[in-house]
């Protein structure tokens, strides 16, 4: 099984990263394509197949994924579409904001269309810890399990509906940056304190996976979980006020809903 990847910017290589610590492809059944040959340098190293021509990249892929930047789809499509065999090949786009008729509509040839999915990761594809959410579209149950494979090789991945794509960029795409704007956050509080910058940020990090292994560990309610750690006239429910006082659920929320528009 073949896999090739249109784009080696930041979410294409991250992609091109996963795939390669993964256990679904070889490393010379991955075949990457990009203009700028510097950016495929390190994945030459590391076994994948690599090219700056987008159709000799497509030809005898089983998987087609166009990870390009929105206002470069059409252009990619238009290059590759004569030489796509929409019988045997599987086309996955992965920018976002282009709506499946029209992704459609550029794929179309003389009235055939190939299966295609809009995906929807994050950047912790490259370590394999993505949260992706993956649209089918015009696609049957076997190719959609065999692309929610990929993509659960690479973290966990959700079947949903186009409705639903914006809401789940603004969480797991989006949000793996909101959630890293908290752990800068914390870490500056915790310089503040008094720890160095170093073991402030290694804190951090090991008090939020710990926060995640015990919510996924229990399938606790987080305001349940809270409870367990809140005492009455305590310091969590001290620290806690404050940061609801200075809004921070309010920031949160919209901040997401920023995202989605």
């Amino acid at each position: 099984m073949k896999i090739a990847i249109i784009g080696a910017g930041a979410m294409g290589g991250a992609l091109a990263e996963g795939l390669l610590k993964g256990s679904i492809f070889k490393p010379e059944d991955i075949v990457i394509a990009n203009p700028h040959r510097e950016k495929l340098e390190k994945f030459a190293r590391l076994g994948a197949q690599t090219t700056t021509d987008n159709r000799a990249a497509v030809r005898g892929a089983q998987f087609v994924a166009i990870v390009v930047k929105p206002w470069l789809v059409e252009q990619v499509i238009g290059e590759i579409k004569p030489v796509l065999d929409y019988q045997q090949q599987t086309v996955v786009n992965m920018a976002a904001a282009i709506g499946s008729e029209t992704l459609l509509s550029w794929l179309d040839k003389n009235g055939s269309q190939p299966s295609l999915f809009q995906v929807i990761p994050n950047i912790a594809i490259a370590y394999r810890a993505s949260m992706t959410f993956i649209v089918p579209c015009g696609a049957g149950e076997k190719q959609t399990a065999m692309v929610k494979s990929v993509f659960d090789d690479l973290g966990q991945s959700l079947i949903t509906d186009e409705a639903h794509l914006g809401a789940g960029t603004a969480l797991a795409s989006c949000g793996i940056a909101y959630a890293m704007r908290y752990v800068r956050a914390a870490a500056e509080g915790g310089v503040e304190l008094g720890f160095k910058a170093d073991v402030s940020t290694h804190i951090v990090l090991q008090t939020l996976q710990g926060a995640v292994s015990l919510l996924q560990g229990t399938s606790m309610h987080p305001e349940a979980a809270i409870d367990r750690v809140t005492t009455p006239g305590g310091l969590t429910i001290k620290g806690l006020n404050a940061m609801e006082h200075a809004g921070f659920t309010n920031a949160v929320i919209e901040g997401l809903k920023a995202g989605t528009k």
